[in-house]
């Protein structure tokens, strides 16, 4: 697998730049938003830059915690939210030691490699407080994808969807929506799950 941190911070400014700010995310992203109640607590794993989702839940008035391992990343995060909390770490393994009212991966979990992804399940249960709003991007299929990025390549995996919502039962999730290449947000699979 290559290092998909070193990449990142290769090219945290032109994949910035050319990053889609248009919120074709925005219905699942809505969706989030109206199961958070009151509580205001967002963990972005993957932030990346934090434009546009963090930015999103950031000006619904939410607080946000952004993880990432590339540090040219949060870098632009801090710029640009100075008053959020923006953490460099490895998703793998996370354990901040409290939950959030939401979690997101949103494009990240699915550059891991498929034993990383059945592990962070867990992540998201330890993570996620009673009723949270967990949401993932995933592939199609089970198998690996490698794409491509300003020339490096970039890897991709995913678990099949039988096995995504086994897991998630197992971490405590239950399964409120999956979309398989959504058409509306150019074409991501999408999955909406709740913890207990």
């Amino acid at each position: 697998m290559p290092d998909t941190r070193s990449l990142y911070e290769a090219v945290a400014l032109q994949f910035d730049r050319d990053r889609r700010k248009d919120l074709m995310e925005r219905p699942w992203l809505e969706a989030v938003l109206s199961r958070l109640g009151a509580g205001r607590s967002v963990l972005d794993l993957g932030c990346g830059s934090a434009e546009p989702i963090a930015g999103f839940f950031i000006d619904a008035g939410c607080q946000v915690t952004g993880v990432d391992a590339a540090t040219a990343m949060l870098e632009l995060c801090r710029a640009r939210y100075p008053g959020q909390e923006w953490i460099a770490a490895d998703m793998r393994g996370l354990d901040l030691g409290r939950r959030f009212d939401a979690v997101i991966a949103w494009d990240s979990f699915f550059h891991l490699e498929p034993e990383d992804q059945r592990a962070m399940f867990a992540v998201f249960a330890r993570h996620a407080a009673p009723g949270a709003p967990l949401l993932f991007t995933s592939g199609p299929r089970a198998g690996v994808a490698m794409g491509e990025i300003y020339g490096h390549a970039l890897y991709h995996a995913s678990l099949d969807a039988t096995e995504y919502r086994t897991l998630l039962a197992a971490a405590g999730f239950h399964v409120l929506q999956h979309r398989v290449e959504d058409p509306d947000c150019g074409g991501h699979t999408v999955w909406l799950a709740q913890a207990a």
